[in-house]
């Protein structure tokens, strides 16, 4: 009996690594999206970002429709980001500039949806089913 028990015990203790190492298999991929810089340029803010798709599929097109909020929590604008083409497992860096905005005016910045993606040349949910938002600067990217 005592035999069964220290199987038991052996075989109990070794489910949390199985179990441990099969999510971290199946955990799902990513497109990560980060602000990485913001900064006042000709009269607008600049807005850097840093895209990798760990999708593993690559994207013919990513365009978000972004909202930013000025310092006061109000919508300042709406604004189409196309991020366009984002191969699988490398890194792009994409700008945009808001016109007549100050960036000390900026409160965040909010990915309202997805406009477009395209995948394999067709329309496609990995977009907004992968996206992964982070930020290097004081403001906030919310999705």
């Amino acid at each position: 009996m005592s035999f069964r028990l220290a199987l038991v015990a052996v075989f109990a203790g070794l489910l949390p690594v199985g179990t441990q190492a099969q999510s971290v298999q199946d955990a799902p991929s990513s497109l990560f999206v980060e602000l990485n810089t913001v900064e006042d340029i000709d009269g607008g803010c600049r807005f850097t970002f840093v895209a990798r798709n760990g999708t593993g599929q690559a994207i013919d097109t990513a365009m978000f429709e972004a909202v930013v909020f000025d310092s006061s929590d109000r919508v300042a604008t709406l604004s189409l980001f196309n991020f366009r083409e984002l191969p699988v497992d490398r890194v792009r860096v994409r700008q945009f500039r808001i016109p007549d905005l100050s960036c000390s005016n900026v409160g965040q910045v909010l990915i309202n949806g997805v406009n477009r993606c395209v995948v394999g040349g067709a329309e496609s949910e990995i977009c907004s089913d992968a996206l992964s938002l982070s930020s290097r600067t004081e403001m906030e990217l919310l999705g």
